[in-house]
């Protein structure tokens, strides 16, 4: 299965705009601007991501056991990663950033939740 893109919400688009601005900045990705009135985009590879107030006009809520992962390119990017999250309002949550065996790999990982509380992992393949 593919996805296109990945839409998150946020009661606060000013402090989302810096939290996701330190991320893709250092993933190597753009930050577009407002891609429509209320939605920041942002663009990796080909891969879309917006961060918006919800449409229907409620307020943002967590998705319980859902996580956004994002493919970095080193041990190093996602050590970064990971702090550049934390120095811009983010919540360092499960274990310190290392490796994790999956079934009969492993990655090295890093997990925060970003200022309305979504959680994000950054994934290095080793």
């Amino acid at each position: 299965m593919l996805y296109t893109h990945v839409v998150l919400g946020t009661n606060d688009l000013t402090r989302a705009k810096k939290f996701y601005d330190a991320l893709f900045s250092v993933m190597g990705g753009k930050a577009l601007g407002e891609a429509m009135p209320g939605k920041l985009l942002y663009e990796k590879d080909g891969q879309m991501f917006m961060i918006g107030k919800p449409i229907d006009g409620n307020p943002a809520s967590v998705a319980n056991g859902f996580t956004l992962g994002f493919a970095l390119g080193s041990e190093d990017e996602v050590k970064a990663w990971h702090k550049a999250g934390i120095e811009h309002g983010g919540l360092d949550i499960e274990n310190p950033p290392g490796i994790r065996k999956v079934g009969d790999a492993e990655y090295f990982f890093a997990y925060l939740r970003d200022p309305d509380g979504n959680k994000l992992c950054g994934r290095y393949d080793l």
